[in-house]
């Protein structure tokens, strides 16, 4: 087990209208999007491209588990912020703590556990070259 430095690495999204619900706040289920594309985000950042993972090394990293704290929305037009970092490193885990602002109002906290799997979905190691990327 490895903990990862703090560094939060930060993406910027305003919100739209498809993302609110009839009264103009941001549909609960959408923040899963958002801190999806963060973590995309994260790993692209990190020159890992997740398509070509799979297709090289036929490894795929599949969300375990998530908790999510709802502390304030967001709404039509906003600009939030959304901070990613990997808190846990394990030997077939990640474990991904994010965060969402809004003028560094906290918003949502998340934690996400992904675990790497082969092309039959078994739990795999997680090879070194990607955890030294990491």
């Amino acid at each position: 087990m490895k903990n990862k430095s703090n560094t939060f690495y930060k993406i910027i999204k305003r919100i739209y209208y498809h993302d609110t619900d009839c009264g103009g706040v941001v549909y609960y289920a959408n923040y899963l999007k958002y801190l999806e594309e963060a973590r995309t985000e994260y790993f692209l950042q990190k020159n890992l491209m997740l398509d070509k993972l799979y297709k090289e090394e036929g490894l795929l990293f599949l969300v375990k588990k998530v908790e999510i704290d709802y502390k304030a929305p967001a709404y039509y037009l906003d600009q939030i912020e959304i901070y990613t970092q990997i808190s846990r490193l394990r030997c077939a885990s990640l474990e991904f703590l994010q965060e969402i602002k809004k003028e560094n109002k906290i918003l949502v906290v998340a934690k996400t556990i992904l675990v790497c799997v082969n092309k039959k979905f078994q739990p795999t190691i997680i090879p070194e070259s990607i955890i030294n990327v990491l």
